[in-house]
């Protein structure tokens, strides 16, 4: 949940408040949740639409928030860990570049591990607007990260 939410944010703060709000109102309304249905994908749809209000919220205030400070990382040791946590930077970068309907498709399907259709649902849009969106959002990462998709 926190790794969508962080996704769907693109800045670690925002992506902890956006969890904490999901919490809040997933247990406010959880008299609303009908059993036999998946709870995460309940949780997940009610960050889906926190996400948006907030988005929309802050567009109209016109507010900006300052970037997470650099060094998060500081004094983590061995060079496969620096390359990983590089490596892991190019891909968050890259995912902040994608149009947020396929940052969305990606971080569910490709992340979090939902089913087309689950996330389909999640998002509220058909089966094929969802799988139009992974597919333009996989070529755009792999564009940006420099693989071609292409096996020799």
């Amino acid at each position: 949940m926190r790794r969508f939410a962080r996704g769907l944010a693109r800045d670690g703060v925002d992506g902890d408040d956006l969890c904490q709000a999901t919490i809040e109102r997933a247990l406010k309304s959880s008299h609303l949740w009908q059993e036999g249905t998946r709870l995460d994908a309940w949780v997940y749809r009610i960050m889906r639409n926190i996400w948006i209000d907030e988005t929309r919220a802050r567009s109209r205030r016109a507010q900006t928030f300052a970037p997470e400070e650099e060094g998060e990382n500081v004094g983590v040791a061995g060079d496969a860990a620096i390359e990983a946590s590089a490596e892991l930077g190019h891909v968050e970068r890259a995912m902040g570049h994608l149009p947020p309907d396929q940052r969305e498709a990606v971080m569910l399907v490709l992340v979090e591990g939902f089913a087309y259709k689950e996330a389909a649902e999640i998002i509220g849009c058909p089966m094929g607007t969802l799988t139009s969106r992974l597919v333009r959002g996989r070529e755009a990462l792999m564009k940006a990260l420099g693989e071609t998709g292409e096996r020799p």
